[in-house]
């Protein structure tokens, strides 16, 4: 925020006789950022595609999870491959 615009401000505030005598309407009005489009398109991702991966990386993870009793290394490979699968997630 520059100093001229911080000066600006401040006597918005402390000026309350100025306030009270301009129209309501108008003092919003003027006080309203002007909304700036992009210049160029925007590339969103893909949500399906990343609610699909998503939900590969979850089915990993409870299969790895309903492994710790019975193997060990057969859960910590599918815990370990659904963090694998998670970074693809955030990739997509």
């Amino acid at each position: 925020m520059k100093k001229n615009d911080l000066r600006v401000i401040e006597d918005e505030l402390y000026n309350r006789e100025s306030r009270r005598t301009q129209n309501a309407g108008e003092y919003i009005y003027n006080q309203t950022p002007e909304v700036k489009t992009p210049s160029k398109e925007v590339n969103y991702p893909d949500a399906r595609l990343h609610q699909i991966v998503s939900f590969i990386k979850s089915g990993i993870r409870i299969l790895g999870y309903c492994f710790i009793p019975f193997n060990l290394v057969v859960s910590a490979i599918l815990l370990i491959l659904s963090e694998i699968v998670g970074i693809i997630e955030e990739l997509v």
